[in-house]
């Protein structure tokens, strides 16, 4: 088969690679109709991902049919049409049954090599290995597109569950730092939710208007804390929830919230230690958490969302390529050419 594999920092290229095989028997055999690339991908071809091969396939969002499972599989069958979730799960464990999936202890991330757990073949290939399939994967439901559930399998789960994190209440206030696909579906979840004024705080001039053209404000860096205090009688942000990662975006967060506000962090972190701002931590009682996405938790009620038209995650798509475009892809992705690269391995 064809995939898109990791050939050294910063660098993919499309190779034929073996096909994976059914090897245990609660995996599935998933062929790919949808995969995209996501900006945790860059991280993982920095060449800085532990476990990262040459010859390693990316990739972590997929959409596609069933078309072989283990004989311990009972909900799919060959010819079903599914989504997954970023990372597997057993469905079975304390963890799982809290709905803390990501703290399951046989978790293991797609395209990531082995920094989350065991390296596993990546989504963006033709065929792809889903161990766990019983929870791992779930149908696409009926009036939930096929881009919209590869969507629901990461970046939008991650949107939301920051928000749910952030414990917000309808009528709050929300500055969203970042404007790649979960900052901008960051911004629709608050909508979603009941958020009175969305700020997102964001360089390039394009995602500010994706983002005003979809309900809300949109602001640089340098102008983000006179506009916040003025929407805000100069109290700051009741949330704030960074979508980049690392110290920067963190330290914006912190001079943008009110006191007694919440800073909720859904980026990518590789710093080991961060100087967090303890005195004024104690003085104006403000609370920072750190949220990762779990699609296997929130995926049916984020379909139903999708589905009843309460809100379109789709927007975040800019294109949609073959294979044979992804490495170019990689490149105008990383210089912010574009949003959000979906992957077709049909075309």
């Amino acid at each position: 088969m064809r995939a898109v594999v990791y050939t050294g920092p910063k660098a993919v290229r499309v190779a034929e690679v073996p096909d994976p095989l059914i090897e245990v028997p609660t995996d599935a055999l998933v062929r790919v109709s949808l995969s995209a690339i996501c900006g945790t991908d860059l991280h993982v071809i920095s060449g800085r991902f532990p476990g990262m091969q040459a010859g390693a396939t990316v990739g972590h969002e997929f959409v596609g049919d069933v078309v072989e499972v283990g004989s311990a599989v009972q909900r799919f069958k060959r010819g079903d049409h599914v989504m997954g979730s970023d990372f597997t799960a057993c469905g079975r464990c304390r963890w799982c049954d809290r709905g803390d999936h990501w703290e399951c202890a046989q978790r293991g991330v797609f395209g990531t090599g082995s920094i989350f757990g065991p390296a596993l073949g990546g989504a963006q290939a033709e065929l792809m290995r889903v161990p766990l399939a019983d929870v791992t994967l779930a149908p696409v439901p009926a009036g939930c597109g096929d881009p919209a559930a590869l969507l629901i399998g990461d970046n939008l789960a991650a949107a939301w569950v920051a928000i749910e994190r952030s414990l917000l209440t309808p009528g709050e206030s929300v500055a969203v730092i970042g404007g790649g696909s979960v900052g901008q579906l960051t911004a629709l979840s608050a909508q979603t939710a009941g958020a009175g004024i969305v700020v997102l705080v964001e360089p390039n001039q394009e995602r500010r208007r994706l983002a005003q053209a979809h309900g809300s404000l949109a602001a640089t860096l340098e102008e983000a804390p006179a506009l916040i205090k003025r929407l805000t009688d100069g109290d700051g942000a009741d949330v704030v929830v960074d979508c980049v990662g690392g110290r920067g975006p963190l330290e914006t967060a912190f001079a943008l919230v009110r006191r007694r506000g919440r800073v909720v962090s859904t980026g990518v972190h590789a710093d080991p230690t961060w100087s967090f701002p303890v005195a004024r931590g104690f003085n104006d009682e403000l609370s920072l958490s750190f949220a990762l996405g779990d699609s296997i938790r929130l995926r049916t009620r984020l379909a139903a969302l999708i589905s009843g038209k309460a809100m379109d995650p789709t927007i975040v798509i800019s294109k949609v390529v073959p294979l044979d475009a992804v490495p170019q892809a990689y490149q105008e992705f990383a210089a912010q050419q574009v949003l959000k690269v979906a992957i077709d391995p049909r075309l």
